[in-house]
This record gives structure tokens, C-alpha cells and sequence, in this order.
């Protein structure tokens, strides 16, 4: 059974940083791409971070510069540095990926940016 558990959401400033992570279990966690997608209220899901794993990275526009993708295959988790963050990255934070044909997400974990 594949399992994606987030967590280190929360309440935060604008200006503010915080650090999320995902941790994984069930699969192979080195040899998958991991991808961190946000969904704000009457928005759709969308991609915010994506790291292959040979540790490539590729972002979203509205967060480049800003957030940070990591990984550490030792612990089976993904990571996303969130720093300088705004009003607008408000939104639930899920973790992704795929395996054997299937997408597969955690149950996301909350972040609230207060101006």
C-alpha cells in the first residue's frame, strides 16, 4: 500500500516562511518523481513543484524564486521550502506520484497566509 502523509502547514505571516514536508512509504521512494501541487477554495489543483529523481526541479511561475524542492531518499521524503510567502499561496498542499499507472496523493495539509 502506497502512502503519502503530509505535514508542516499552518498559519503564517506574509513575509513568512515555512517548510512542508511528505512522507512516503510503499514504494520506491529514489527512483520516483515527486510533485507537490496546492489547491486554494474554488480553484483547481495545480502544480507548484515537481524534482525527478536525478533531482531535477521545475516550478511554477508564481513561485519561483521563492519555494524550494528537495528530497532526501534516506528518509523517503519530499520537501518544499516556502519563504516570502503571499496571501495567494493560501491553499491546501498535497504530495503526488505515480506509480504502476496510478496517481497517488497524501491527504494535504493547510497553509493560511494572513497579510
Amino acid at each position: 500500500q502506497v502512502y503519502l502523509v503530509e505535514s508542516g502547514g499552518g498559519l503564517v505571516q506574509a513575509g513568512g516562511s515555512l517548510r512542508l514536508s511528505c512522507r512516503t512509504s510503499g514504494i520506491n521512494f529514489a527512483i520516483h518523481r515527486m510533485g507537490w501541487y496546492r489547491q486554494a477554495p474554488g480553484k483547481q489543483r495545480e502544480l507548484v513543484a515537481e524534482i525527478s529523481s536525478n533531482g531535477t526541479t521545475r516550478y511554477a511561475d508564481s513561485v519561483k524564486g521563492r519555494f524550494t524542492i528537495s528530497r532526501n531518499n534516506a528518509w523517503n521524503t519530499v520537501f518544499l521550502q516556502m519563504s516570502s510567502l503571499k496571501r495567494e499561496d493560501t491553499a491546501d498542499y498535497y504530495c503526488q506520484t505515480r506509480w504502476r499507472s496510478s496517481n497517488y496523493w497524501g491527504r494535504g495539509t493547510q497553509v493560511t497566509v494572513s497579510s
